[in-house]
Order: structure tokens, then C-alpha cells, then sequence
């Protein structure tokens, strides 16, 4: 064998060794899209891969999770005035007489301040122990009228609620958290809202949660806003919780970024979670390998896939053809959810750029090393 032949054989034996090498090694951001669905149920994997269609679209679809039932929503307003246990009152009483039962003529009695106790009992001096609670201030004042009126001639009786223990709410969240009282001008939660101060959250990004009893429901601001329905009347004793959403997706692969990405809005899309991920990179992405993995409760994974035997969340991995017309479509109308991974594959193409930049940078230094051995 030739000295040209001997040299020719070498350096193709070098160009199959860097190239094996360079193409089992390369770095990259995650699996092929070939390589995933072989993890797929159907080739004894523990994931099912689905092609997102119309169909599925549909089936996975959630219903909006947030809202007011009907329980809180057919609560109407209650009066402002009426007395419950734990107010305080405003009490006030004119005599005509010089030397009345609690003063002298024309000047008002001392009783300015009495708090209804917890049975919704008031003690008025004179006039005794008087139910309170569940009457209107202008009730009560004929109640404690008739009963001083047998003691001194024609008394006038002024009554009055004032904001106190007994119709109030709590707050957190707020601007301005605290205990406010249910007035009038604040007998819805928006109104009470306001009172508090507002948000200091974004305003679409922001759930207000109400806990009346063991009774609770939970409403974007937006809503809240939007539907006269959703802005429920107040009863004394509501939690109101304000909190910034807190849900959440994780971006991979031949994205704009890596990232875990809060939700932005109540619902997004799949094309709208690529947008607020950077989107797709042009010199990496594979459009038509944009995969959703998500542990589908097993409700969802039924209908998915058209069975009724799964009574456990199982592992789905939604895939995306954005190539297909009617791929940006589905992705614009198939939602994303809290706890999702959207993964974009790299092209075919980028493994074959990765590995020929390897190898000519190989080969060069082999071949200068090959210079410096022969000189």
C-alpha cells in the first residue's frame, strides 16, 4: 500500500471516528421529538401522546374554576340598619318635664353609646332590657318610646347604628387591611373593596376570595368588576382574601428562554404561553414538535382518550404540528394549565450543524497536529 493510500485511509478512519463521536455527544436542550414518542404508551412507555385535534381540544377544555355559586350570588343586600349583636348604638332621649327620668327639659339625656350584647340585649335605664338585635334603629326607638312614655310624659327618642362589632369584615390582601364596618356605602365587596383602598396586584391577575363560614368562593377582580352578579352583598363576619395568582408553567427547549412563567391572565393558550416564553427560536425550533406534557387528572384523561377505566391522573403529552394551518388554531384555542412544561424540539437540521462544526474543528486540529508530527 501506497504512502498516499496509507495517509487517505487514516484520515478517513479519523473523519468516522470525530463524526461518531461528535454525533453521540453534542449538547442539546432536551429529547428529540423522535425520542419522545418512543417513550409513548404505545411503545411500552408510561406517557400517551396525543395530537392535539378539535376533538381534544374540546375534551380538555376546563371550565372557568372561579366564580361566585349561586349561594352568594341570591344573598341579597341586607339592611343597613339593622341591629345584630355587637353594635353600638347611638342613644338619645328628650324629656319635657324639668326634672325628667335621665335629665331635665329640652336637654338631652346622657345615653349616648350603648353596645348590643351578644344575646341582642340593650339595658336602658327605666325602659329595662330590650331586644335589640333584628329590629331597625327606628323599631327600637318606638319599643324604648312606649316604655318610658308610662314614666315621663312624652318622651322623644333618637336612635341611631353605628359602624361596631357586629356588621363588620375583615380584609387581608388589601392596600389597607383591617376591619371594616358594613355601611350603606359599603354593602357589596366591591364597595368594600374600594374602602379598603383597592389592590396593589395587577387588576387581571388578581383573585378575591370570600369565606363566609364553611362557605367559600373565589372570583378574578376582572369579574368581579365586569358581572353586576359576581359583586356579592356582605354579611357580617366575611373574610375577604386578596391574592396575586400564583399559577405557573415551565418553558424548555428551542424557546426564547428557560424559564418558569407566571400565568399572565385567568386563561391563556398554548400560542399565547410561546409568545409570553419568547417564542419560538428560529435557529433551533422544530414547529412541528411544540409538546405540552401535563398530568391529566383521570376525568380529562377519559374523555381524552375515549375511555371510562382510568381512576388516576395519567402522564399526556400534547403535541402541536404549527406547520398545519390549522395547527396555529388549535394552539390558540387549547389552554394551558397551572403546572404545565411546554417543550419545543430542535430541528433535525441543528444536530447536523452542531456536528459538522465539531468536526471541522476536529479534523483542523488534527491536521495541524498531523503537520507538527511530520515537519
Amino acid at each position: 500500500m501506497s504512502r498516499r493510500t496509507t495517509s487517505w485511509v487514516g484520515n478517513l478512519a479519523l473523519f468516522i471516528m470525530v463524526f461518531s463521536v461528535a454525533a453521540c455527544s453534542l449538547p442539546r436542550s432536551g429529547p428529540k421529538k423522535s425520542e419522545i414518542f418512543s417513550g409513548s404508551v404505545q411503545e411500552d412507555g408510561n406517557a400517551f401522546i396525543i395530537s392535539v385535534n378539535d376533538r381534544v381540544v374540546v375534551a380538555t377544555k376546563q371550565a372557568p374554576a372561579v366564580g361566585f355559586d349561586t349561594g352568594f350570588q341570591n344573598a341579597g343586600r341586607i339592611g343597613a340598619d339593622t341591629i345584630r349583636a355587637g353594635d353600638i348604638l347611638s342613644l338619645t332621649v328628650y324629656e319635657n318635664v324639668e326634672e325628667g327620668l335621665l335629665g331635665v327639659a329640652g336637654v338631652p339625656s346622657g345615653l349616648t353609646e350603648l353596645q348590643v350584647d351578644q344575646s341582642g340585649f340593650i339595658f336602658v335605664p327605666y325602659a329595662g332590657r330590650i331586644k335589640a338585635s333584628g329590629n331597625t334603629p327606628e323599631a327600637l326607638r318606638d319599643i324604648i318610646t312606649q316604655k318610658l312614655d308610662t314614666q315621663t310624659p312624652d318622651p322623644q327618642v333618637i336612635v341611631r347604628r353605628l359602624p361596631g362589632d357586629g356588621s363588620t369584615i375583615s380584609i387581608v390582601g388589601s392596600s389597607a387591611q383591617g376591619v371594616y364596618p358594613i355601611e350603606a356605602s359599603t354593602a357589596t365587596l366591591s364597595s368594600m373593596i374600594a374602602k379598603a383602598g383597592g389592590v396593589t396586584t395587577e387588576p387581571e391577575n388578581t383573585r378575591v376570595t370570600v369565606i363566609r363560614g364553611s362557605h367559600k368562593g373565589t372570583v378574578w377582580l376582572v369579574d368581579l368588576y365586569a358581572s353586576n352578579k359576581q359583586d356579592i352583598a356582605l354579611r357580617p363576619g366575611d373574610r375577604i382574601l386578596i391574592k396575586q395568582d400564583t399559577r405557573r408553567f415551565t418553558a424548555l427547549g428551542a424557546t426564547g428562554s428557560q424559564s418558569l412563567v407566571e400565568f399572565p391572565a385567568p386563561e391563556i393558550s398554548a400560542i399565547e404561553a410561546i409568545a409570553f416564553m419568547g417564542g419560538l427560536n428560529t435557529n433551533l425550533a422544530d414547529p412541528t414538535g411544540v409538546f405540552i406534557f401535563r398530568d391529566e387528572p383521570a376525568e380529562y384523561a377519559n374523555r381524552v382518550l375515549g375511555r371510562d377505566d382510568f381512576v388516576t391522573s395519567k402522564r399526556i403529552a400534547y403535541v402541536l404540528d404549527l406547520t398545519d394551518p390549522n395547527g396555529i388554531f388549535l394552539g390558540r384555542d387549547f389552554q394551558v394549565r397551572d403546572g404545565d412544561t411546554i417543550y419545543v424540539t430542535e430541528a433535525p437540521y441543528v444536530q447536523w450543524i452542531k456536528t459538522l462544526s465539531v468536526m471541522t474543528g476536529s479534523i483542523g486540529a488534527a491536521a495541524s497536529l498531523s503537520s507538527l508530527s511530520g515537519s
